[in-house]
């Protein structure tokens, strides 16, 4: 039995399973998650987006297959069993494709995620939420051709797991928020409807059965929803369930699924667990955690300043900061304000654009320097304790 559907299993005794889903492409943060699954002998769930990963390359540059040999190779490297690592693919659809028409957008998904469950990744979301250049872009795309898009993927997912021998499991719907955090400071999120929930799987179900596609929505485990968190540069909205309650209460009607939540980052440990004894038992987490290795490697750069000569220093924020100016394409969409309003987000909102820079040339060299130094020099406790208190 696949992981993730064993958790559907404890649920219905009783038992409140759940797991979160390391959202990242990052050697340190995916070398911690392992660390931490093998000190509390679990698994451990990495996923991959499609913007991130893709036939093309994504932003990473690595394919559905390289991306599996990259997690591989840092769990031989620390010992950590392959079979402990769970790989999931997030919102494989026309994602990065939307500006093109339905037909070329599809049938670069179908490649997409034919390479993804090629490649052994066995939790596979299909999102066909967006609209593309031939719908209509005054109206709201219907359920009923968000649902067809995404059973006609999971037909190709099929057909590609027959051949892997594999038997993924399937993630449906789409979060309000757009990946990665909102670009804008809101006084309130949203939480998803009980119609909009039992719409989307109710027309999924409907559609996946008019294809043949009955078993293949017996694995479908999680439907994903706005529970009404989210994070901005500098606010975080924390879970409230009485506000979630309607939604949490109709899930018991579904006890086949449970909730996926997005943008769960940033939540304090006590809503987590009650955000998972509520049903929401897929908690994506990306973004904090590159915010909290960037706190640490600016901490480690305090340290350097304060043991290593001026001349031989790593400057690691300073080229962080010169490579970001020079390339604003993966934050100029998402901060907002004056020259120094932009400098501080830059360095320390919460959406963490700063993570789309560590694998350049520039920064990554900066970063290995700033490590050597350390390791060169003998850190003083009192040193450690100023910079990076307990």
């Amino acid at each position: 039995m696949h992981p993730l559907l064993k958790i559907i299993e404890d649920r219905k005794k009783g038992i409140k399973s759940g797991i979160v889903s390391i959202c990242s492409a990052n050697r340190y943060v995916t070398e911690a998650s392992m660390n931490r699954a093998k000190k509390e002998n679990t698994y451990v769930l990495i996923e991959a987006t499609a913007n991130q990963v893709n036939q093309f390359g994504g932003y990473t540059g690595m394919r559905p297959a390289d991306f599996r040999d990259f997690i591989f190779q840092i769990a031989d490297e620390i010992g950590f069993e392959r079979e402990r690592i769970l790989l999931g693919g997030d919102h494989l659809g026309p994602l990065v494709w939307k500006d093109l028409p339905e037909e070329k957008a599809m049938e670069y998904s179908h490649t997409l995620i034919d390479q993804f469950v090629s490649a052994g990744f066995t939790k596979i979301h299909l999102d066909t939420s967006m609209r593309l250049k031939d719908d209509d872009p005054n109206a709201p795309l219907e359920t009923s051709v968000i649902a067809k898009r995404g059973a006609l993927l999971c037909k190709t997912a099929e057909e590609a797991a027959k051949r892997a021998g594999t038997k993924p499991v399937y993630v449906i719907g789409s979060e309000v928020p757009i990946p990665g955090g909102s670009q804008e400071e809101e006084d309130t999120v949203s939480v998803t409807t009980v119609e909009s929930f039992v719409n989307t799987v109710e027309t999924y179900k409907k559609t996946f059965s008019e294809l043949g596609l009955d078993e293949a929505f017996d694995r479908v485990i999680g439907v994903v929803v706005q529970p009404g968190v989210e994070f901005g540069d500098e606010t975080i909205h924390p879970y409230d369930r009485e506000k979630a309650a309607l939604l949490t209460a109709k899930k018991a009607e579904y006890p086949n699924i449970v909730f996926e939540g997005h943008s769960t980052d940033y939540q304090l440990p006590e809503l987590m667990k009650q955000m998972n004894e509520d049903g929401i038992a897929l908690l994506k987490v990306g973004p904090a955690l590159t915010f909290a290795m960037r706190e640490g490697l600016f901490a480690l750069e305090l340290i350097e300043k304060a043991l290593v000569d001026p001349e031989e220093q790593s400057r690691f924020s300073d080229i962080l900061e010169k490579v970001m100016t020079e390339k604003p394409d993966n934050w100029k969409k998402h901060y907002h304000g004056d020259e120094k309003q932009l400098k501080i987000k830059r360095k320390f909102s919460y959406s963490d654009r700063a993570r789309y820079y560590i694998p350049d040339e520039n920064v990554s060299a900066a970063l290995s320097k700033l490590l050597s130094n350390l390791e060169k020099v003998s850190i003083p406790l009192t040193c450690l304790s100023q910079y990076m208190p307990i």
